[in-house]
């Protein structure tokens, strides 16, 4: 970061609305035109004033002291309507308490059974494939990652019968949360059909969870054990929660629906944003499934074992994370006066800062346009790309628990899919980034070809 901070404006303010056009429109091309703008940036929506952070190291700066910069602001307003208060949207007061209870369940010890299930659910994704078929690859992630989710949380692999409705009220309600953070809460009153169908999700949503845990609970003598899953783990570590008491159901749910909501688009997204570039790019594509068929020889999946050889794949995540990162645009509020940049922010600031921002800065990722895996694995006194600049997990106190369990989810299922599988992209359509909570695709229909490893 240069010595001195520049401050800017962010033009195209309207009367009344500020900025809230242009964010709705194309909020992508109104970030990416920023930096140009200054280290800091003010942006105004409605009569709110927040500031974008464009450099780096101011960023790492937000993120480091989470006291100061805590997680606030319409966004997260709105996300806790849905995931109340848990462990990515709870305050600053309540973090290390959520965290040290949730710990346990992201120890590495229970990686290996999470790869068996990892494993196991690509097979039953891909299974239901045909030969010269035609899938959404978008849907068929998401579903996939939604399974691996419900098995961690509550141990048990889900049918169709049960996730669909589960999934369908979770992209309902994961697709208005951006949209009802850029207007006033009155307008949540009004009788229009999104409201209407994003108030009944998400009750449909929480009720689900909350009949889930009930179960367990009432339905299991050894419901207070720890049974290897996210839910056991808080029933049982529930009996001396962060303050010394019992966790309510309430609370149960609200870690459950966060950790479905950050472990389902997030992963889902990842994935199905890998295999779209690996689409457009035939000779990336060839030289992966060249390296996971070396790796896996005569295996039926990809295990955690084959990780570490796996080092094309992960590169391959990484560069689709850096492209499109699911957390793209996110909130802080300032909780007293302070410095950033050598600026004064007045307590009750919102800061913003983006990984999608920072990711396609060319000071930071040459050609930051091109799809380029193998920038992330450096040749010999070549420079590696700047990791602290590298944030599609966060950083500092609050950066993603999961986020070790995202990696491995994305390689394994990655590997498992290019083992077996050859999609192309079909219909000739553009694909565009739907910038919603998550970034995600907004349809990816991709044609499939089984495959034969080593052909």
């Amino acid at each position: 970061m240069n010595a001195r901070c520049t401050y800017g404006v962010a033009p195209g303010a309207l009367p009344l609305v500020g900025h809230a056009l242009p964010l709705l429109r194309d909020p992508l091309a109104f970030l990416d035109a920023l930096p140009g703008r200054g280290d800091l940036v003010q942006v105004r929506i409605g009569p709110v004033r927040a500031v974008v952070v464009c450099d780096p190291e101011l960023t790492r700066r937000v993120l480091r002291d989470d006291e100061t910069f805590d997680k606030g602001g319409p966004l997260y307003e709105r996300i806790r309507e849905v995931t109340g208060n848990g462990l990515a949207s709870c305050p600053h007061s309540d973090h290390r308490g959520q965290r040290r209870l949730l710990q346990p369940a992201f120890h590495s010890g229970r990686m290996a059974a999470y790869a068996e299930v990892m494993s196991r659910q690509v097979r039953v994704t891909t299974g239901a494939w045909r030969d010269g078929g035609t899938v959404d690859a978008a849907d068929e992630m998401l579903a996939l990652s939604a399974r691996i989710a419900v098995a961690a949380m509550f141990g048990a692999e889900a049918d169709d019968a049960r996730l669909a409705p589960l999934l369908d009220d979770f992209t309902t309600v994961v697709a208005g949360i951006p949209r009802r953070a850029l207007v006033p809460p009155a307008a949540d009153r009004l009788p229009t059909p999104g409201n209407r169908r994003y108030d009944r999700a998400r009750s449909r949503l929480r009720g689900a969870i909350g009949r889930l845990i009930a179960g367990r609970a009432d339905g299991a003598p050894d419901a207070g054990a720890d049974q290897g899953d996210l839910l056991s783990l808080l029933l049982s570590a529930g009996r001396d929660g962060p303050d010394g008491r019992a966790l309510t159901d309430d609370e149960i749910a609200d870690q459950l629906v966060t950790f479905f909501a950050a472990g389902t688009e997030t992963s889902g997204s990842a994935l199905a944003w890998a295999l779209h570039l690996l689409g457009g790019h035939p000779e990336v594509a060839r030289r992966l499934r060249a390296e996971v068929d070396a790796v896996l020889g005569d295996a039926p999946a990809a295990t955690l074992a084959h990780l570490p050889d796996l080092r094309l794949t992960a590169a391959v995540v990484n560069e689709a994370l850096r492209l499109y990162p699911p957390a793209w645009l996110l909130t802080r509020t300032t909780t007293s006066d302070t410095r950033l940049g050598g600026h004064t922010l007045p307590a009750g600031t919102a800061v913003v800062y983006s990984a999608y921002l920072l990711h396609r800065r060319p000071d930071l990722f040459p050609d930051p346009e091109r799809f380029d895996p193998d920038r992330w694995i450096a040749a010999p006194g070549a420079p590696a790309p700047p990791r602290t600049a590298f944030l599609p997990f966060g950083s500092g106190p609050r950066k993603c628990i999961g986020d070790v369990f995202a990696l491995t989810e994305a390689a394994l299922a990655l590997a498992g899919v290019v083992a077996d599988w050859d999609l192309r992209p079909a219909g000739g359509r553009r694909v565009r980034p739907a910038p919603r909570l998550v970034l995600s695709p907004h349809r990816l229909p991709m044609t499939t070809a089984a495959r034969v490893r080593g052909g």
